[in-house]
């Protein structure tokens, strides 16, 4: 399998996309002015105690309070009556106007505030450090025993000397030598070090530490020996990405390229027209069938329809073979959606029992790739799926659009943000193949205003890159997403 990680840097956006054999699987975005908060580490305030919830609301300083529920509050036993599986009240657990060390797990969603969490991990290439945890756990995605018994036997060598934390193996350290793990430890044992240091010094409500930008996540996280290369189109952010590299994985240094090709990377490989398929929500399958998404608060629904397949035997096989196309087609959009909760899926009713299993075996084996965890419940008699997907950042809808004023929120049109960033792309698109000497935008008022004003550096920015004047025009009958962008 040809797997690849483009990397595409615009002012105030970063985005990647995991390419596998020439198809779009997933995106990942981050804004300068709303970065994810999910394993960031702040010296909270606990504002309100509900022992009816057995949670509290904890103040991290953000727009919404954040929540913690006594669940998600690590014990330290101190002695063997401590240390029974007994559940404590919220109230014994916390006090309010008490402040605790907490870390992000999810990133506020809809109306929610984050998730929170007592019992701090902190991520490396190769380990997991949980410094409040015990013990070795290995990842399941490595599945040979005999590396796993390694793994685990390097680790707990090195612990010997001490038993203060816990390690979770990831699934890169597959074939990591002894050497790599250590200086693993010994980065995560100095970075808890300074933690714990700017803990003891950080006042109420502050933010303690935060996670790696986008571009080195993705190194971090999905880089592996699987992967044929990472393309990036920032010299910049290249020049950060191969410092890190060779700090923490030398050996993959030589995968990182620098794009430097006049059309977008993103247009090379059709990742913003894949992006614009995933904002809609019919999807269509190439057998003419196609499927409908629905995403709510509450769950997500996604229907199943033969469309124009008419099939060439009977209706059973018809149905079969939409299904089977339709499954594998739900696994990769749930990845490039990024949709995550209870998921519901109504496929067309099969009256075959093995017909029933080889499609929720074909769910499964496209979602055993997917990176975020999921749990699928088998086929009921109605025809329906259930299944989870954990969720922790939003979904690529939520992140790129807001609900229709227009139409009160029964559907999305695109922000104003997102149609500016549109404009940037457009105007360095314009700038890589033709030759002006001025550019006019023209756009709706509430795009207009916030060119001229929270987006005025980057304009700013981009005149001196391309060396020509942008005048700027309102179109008060525009759609809210609608742009053009002409050459004078």
């Amino acid at each position: 399998m040809r797997e690849e990680i483009l990397v595409n840097v615009t002012p105030r956006e970063v985005r990647a996309a995991i390419v596998e054999n020439g198809v779009v699987q997933e995106v990942l975005i981050e804004r300068a002015n709303r970065r994810g908060f999910i394993s960031n580490i702040y010296k909270g305030r606990v504002s309100r105690v509900l022992p009816g919830m057995q949670a509290a609301f904890v103040e991290l300083g953000l727009e919404r309070t954040a929540f913690l529920h006594a669940s998600d509050i690590g014990r330290i036993p101190h002695d063997e009556a401590d240390a029974d599986d007994t559940e404590l009240s919220i109230r014994e657990l916390v006090e309010e106007g008490s402040e605790i060390l907490v870390q992000v797990l999810k990133d506020p969603l809809g109306t929610k505030g984050a998730r929170l969490t007592t019992q701090v991990t902190i991520p490396s290439r190769n380990l997991v450090m949980m410094p409040f945890g015990s013990g070795v756990r290995v990842s399941a995605r490595i599945e040979d025993d005999a590396e796993r018994e390694r793994l685990r036997g390097i680790v707990e060598q090195l612990c010997e000397q001490d038993h203060s934390a816990g390690y979770i193996v990831r699934t890169a350290a597959e074939g990591a030598s002894v050497d790599a793990i250590r200086a693993d430890m010994q980065y995560l044992q100095k970075l808890w070090d300074a933690i714990e240091e700017a803990g003891r010094q950080a006042g109420p409500s502050e933010l303690i530490y935060d996670d790696l930008p986008l571009a080195l996540r993705v190194l971090r996280d999905l880089l592996s020996a699987e992967m044929e290369r990472v393309r990036v189109d920032s010299a910049a952010v290249f020049e950060s990405m191969m410092e890190f590299a060779e700090k923490f994985i030398p050996h993959m240094s030589p995968m990182i390229e620098q794009y430097t090709g006049d059309w977008p990377i993103f247009d090379v490989y059709s990742v913003d027209d894949e992006i614009q398929r995933a904002l809609q929500r019919e999807v269509p399958l190439k057998s003419g069938g196609y499927l409908i998404f629905d995403q709510t608060e509450a769950m997500t629904t996604i229907d199943v329809n033969t469309g124009a397949y008419v099939g060439h035997r009977n209706l059973e096989e018809t149905i079969f073979r939409t299904n089977l196309e339709a499954a594998v087609a739900i696994a990769r959009q749930l990845r490039l959606r990024n949709l995550g909760g209870i998921i519901i899926i109504d496929f067309i009713d099969m009256l075959e029992e093995a017909h029933r299993d080889q499609v929720l075996q074909a769910l499964s084996g496209r979602l055993a790739g997917d990176h975020a965890k999921t749990q699928i419940v088998e086929v009921s008699p109605l025809g329906l799926v259930e299944m989870t997907r954990k969720r922790t950042r939003e979904s690529l809808e939520h992140v790129l659009c807001q609900a229709c004023p227009s139409c009160e929120g029964r559907g999305y049109v695109k922000t104003a943000e997102t149609v500016c960033y549109e404009i940037f792309r457009e105007i360095l698109r314009q700038h890589g193949q033709f030759e002006f000497q001025e550019l006019l935008v023209l756009a709706r008022p509430g795009v207009i205003e916030r060119l001229l004003d929270e987006e005025s550096s980057c304009m700013a920015e981009l005149e001196e890159l391309t060396g020509v004047t942008i005048r700027l025009q309102s179109e008060s009958l525009y759609a809210p997403d609608q742009f053009d962008v002409v050459l004078v």
